[in-house]
């Protein structure tokens, strides 16, 4: 099976969806308001890899010097035409289409990646690969095959081999989630994150949470001390 729903996703399945989407699955399972979606697992992106050839020509491409910059930029470059150029099983296509028909209305949907080393204790990749907001039916496989090249883009490369992790051990899975048309959104630390104080940590602004995420906006900040409100 190419794809598994939120509603049936835990913190146990991070293996299959990663970090991403295993904390969507943990906030949709205590009822928190979290948009209705599905996820590419891991598992099928790398099928897709074996099936194809690619597994042996992403491992040939990534061989290079991680100290010479132009020829990580090559592989880079490289690997993501790879991945671009290669279709999509017939069978994980057709799953993914009919996933995307079972949410209401036909909605646009927002498709994120998640990858299986993502937010963990001692590394976080989240922001290294990509993310499509107001994404079709009609476009919904060729971004999802995006997603996944953004695995090989020169900077997740490069902090991989910063921090120590082979290239062929990350996997990466896809979220697939309705869009919200958002007035207002930002994003919550439940600790300083420079810090690490007991205080909430907010950065907001209007409209869609990419503009913050993204540093194309410099939004409002607020500082919540936990312990009084």
């Amino acid at each position: 099976m190419a794809i598994l729903w939120l509603r049936d996703i835990s913190a146990g399945d991070l293996d299959r969806v990663g970090g991403k989407a295993a904390s969507l699955g943990e906030l949709t399972m205590n009822d928190l308001p979290v948009p209705p979606g599905f996820v590419v697992t891991a598992g099928t992106f790398r099928r897709f890899l074996e099936d194809s050839g690619l597994d042996t020509k992403l491992a040939s491409v990534l061989d290079v010097d991680p100290d010479d910059d132009r020829a990580l930029a090559e592989a880079a470059e490289t690997a993501q035409s790879l991945i671009s150029d290669a279709k999509v099983p017939l069978t994980v296509r057709e799953e993914i289409l009919a996933s995307y028909d079972e949410l209401d209305a036909e909605p646009p949907v927002a498709v994120r990646s998640s990858a299986t080393a993502e937010d963990l204790p001692d590394a976080s990749f989240a922001g290294q690969q990509e993310t499509f907001l107001n994404v079709t039916r009609e476009d919904l496989v060729d971004r999802v095959r995006e997603c996944w090249a953004s695995l090989f883009t020169e900077r997740a490369i490069h902090y991989r081999n910063e921090q120590g992790f082979s290239h062929t051990d990350v996997d990466i899975a896809v979220v697939v989630q309705e869009m919200v048309a958002a007035d207002k959104s930002g994003v919550l630390f439940t600790s300083n994150p420079s810090t690490g104080e007991p205080e909430v940590v907010m950065e907001a602004a209007w409209g869609l949470g990419e503009a913050v995420v993204s540093g194309a906006v410099t939004p409002d900040n607020y500082v919540v001390d936990r312990a009084d409100g």
